[in-house]
């Protein structure tokens, strides 16, 4: 008895043509498209359809950022070892592997973000999705650094480690786009040096000394 195969069919995951057209055009021309209008006519889409995946470029460029932290931190917990990293170890090892998968679009990158000197003080609006998904990965990494000791627990200035976290993502970001160096060495070598002032200052140390004598000097001046 000769059975029927159904033909299976393909659905086109519309969301990835998107992003995908974006990245080569901004590739191939150096620049984002002029209008949402005409990018979604060059896709062969309606307008209005093209908002039923992204409501704007900003949107897309937000999507790019975002799909390359997700790959990154997964990539990092899949691995067996990383359960037992110290906290800082797991943002040493986040960053190594957040720039891995960085280099997979660096040129896209670098025609998008690579003439902007004010990525630290004023990031796009389009990091404001990644931001939040980071401070979120950070906040375990503080907690459990809490937990063993190796961060400490201060009052106010504690809340803020997230933020002073993201900063150095941004700060490493602007770094590894200007460095031209073999195998990006030298962003290498800024990555292991800020994490470790930054577990530092996180941690016991001199600052907590600092801390102490300025209260005294506050109470008794």
């Amino acid at each position: 008895m000769e059975t029927k195969t159904a033909k299976k069919t393909t659905k086109k995951d519309y969301g990835k043509l998107i992003v995908d057209a974006f990245v080569e055009q901004v590739l191939e021309t150096g620049n984002q498209p002029t209008s949402i209008f005409k990018f979604a006519q060059s896709l062969k889409m309606k307008e209005g359809d093209f908002y039923a995946y992204f409501t704007s470029f900003e949107a897309i460029k937000s999507a790019i950022l975002l799909q390359i932290f997700e790959e990154a931190r997964l990539q990092l917990e899949s691995q067996e070892v990383f359960k037992e990293y110290s906290a800082r170890e797991k943002f040493l090892g986040f960053l190594f592997t957040w720039v891995e998968v960085l280099k997979t679009k660096r040129s896209y990158l670098l025609s998008v973000y690579g003439q902007s000197s004010k990525i630290i003080t004023s990031f796009p609006s389009e990091f404001r999705e990644f931001r939040k998904k980071f401070k979120e990965f950070a906040a375990d990494i503080i907690l459990e650094g809490k937990e063993t000791q190796e961060i400490a627990n201060r009052p106010f200035i504690s809340d803020r480690y997230d933020e002073a976290l993201w900063l150095q993502v941004l700060f490493v970001f602007k770094y590894w786009l200007e460095d031209h160096s073999p195998r990006f060495e030298k962003t290498d070598a800024a990555i292991e040096k800020s994490v470790n002032l930054a577990f530092d200052l996180m941690g016991q140390s001199a600052l907590d000394s600092f801390l102490d004598f300025a209260k005294f000097m506050y109470q008794n001046k």
